[in-house]
């Protein structure tokens, strides 16, 4: 098995021996999430490779508070920033292949967008929705991460996890409790890698309908500017988005934070919004909403530090 899909193992090195990432202090965290908000991270590290996030792993405090960053999609990070450490995958543990027919292996640092594209140039259908969630594997795994009716777990074969003390294990589906926009697991674990089994189809269909998907995209939501996806999680038999417009607060501002205008379900920052700014207009969004409607917005956007609403 290659590295960073081993079962069950831990680093040999000592703690800290020989690391071969990228340790920065007091890193604002504004540059590295897709609203352009947050306050700095005491500690931010790029692992090199597995092996190297395994070897680091071992280097921190047991109490140490640990945050997984890739692309900053889906995220709110408080404006007094991170007390801990933050996990950087961007760029970072991104091996993707193919490893049978049917089947693609890559790491929690992959883009949504690149595996979808990947796939649909080998002929493998199945994963095409994953082209406008701007987002890597990692987030998609831990979220359920899905779009136009499709969603990420049902092409899960097995993951490899990694846990604090550089521990790797792989694990099947069965060992998680997956449902809509949530994923539970065995605690102290994130994931560092899956196996996705797909479908065949045809290269030119499946790059296609990842075109036509982008399209429709492009018309509906905000793209360029900065945002973190849909705030809110569909409730069911009904769409976030319908009930927000409903409530005539397309447009909705709080300081640098905007309602779209294009998409109800998206919360843009004009410039120079807080998270404060952002966490306020949310929880304006569901007292209007639920005063109307009766429905209690829940929060697909995951907060790290102050409070969601």
């Amino acid at each position: 098995m290659t590295d960073g899909f081993r079962l069950a193992t831990a680093p040999q090195t000592a703690p800290g021996a020989d690391l071969r990432g990228e340790l920065r202090l007091e890193e604002p965290l504004s540059r590295h999430t897709s609203w352009r908000v947050g306050g700095v991270a005491r500690r931010f590290y790029r692992p090199a490779d597995a092996a190297d996030l395994a070897a680091f792993l071992l280097t921190l405090e047991p109490a140490e508070p640990l945050l997984w960053l890739g692309l900053g999609s889906n995220l709110l990070v408080d404006d007094a920033g991170f007390p801990g450490t933050v996990i950087h995958t961007q760029g970072r543990l991104g091996r993707l292949e193919r490893i049978s027919d049917l089947g693609l292996r890559a790491e929690c640092g992959v883009p949504c967008a690149k595996l979808a594209r990947f796939a649909a140039r080998a002929g493998l259908a199945g994963l095409e929705f994953l082209a406008g969630i701007p987002g890597t594997l990692g987030g998609a795994l831990a979220l359920n991460a899905g779009a136009h009716g499709s969603e990420i777990w049902p092409r899960v074969r097995r993951v490899t996890t990694i846990a604090r003390g550089g521990l790797i294990r792989e694990r099947g589906p069965d060992d998680f409790r997956v449902g809509y926009r949530q994923v539970e697991g065995p605690a102290g674990e994130w994931f560092l890698a899956a196996e996705l089994v797909l479908e065949a189809g045809e290269p030119a269909a499946c790059q296609a309908r990842i075109r036509d998907l982008l399209e429709r995209r492009n018309r509906t939501q905000p793209i360029g500017e900065p945002s973190c996806g849909s705030v809110f999680r569909n409730p069911p038999g009904d769409y976030a988005a319908r009930l927000i417009e409903a409530a005539g607060l397309k447009g909705e501002r709080e300081g640098g934070a905007q309602v779209s205008t294009r998409h109800a379900n998206f919360i843009v920052n004009t410039g120079g919004a807080s998270a404060r700014d952002i966490l306020a207009l949310m929880a304006r969004i569901q007292k209007r909403v639920e005063g109307q409607s009766g429905v209690r917005l829940q929060p697909e956007v995951h907060c790290i530090g102050g409070t969601m609403p």
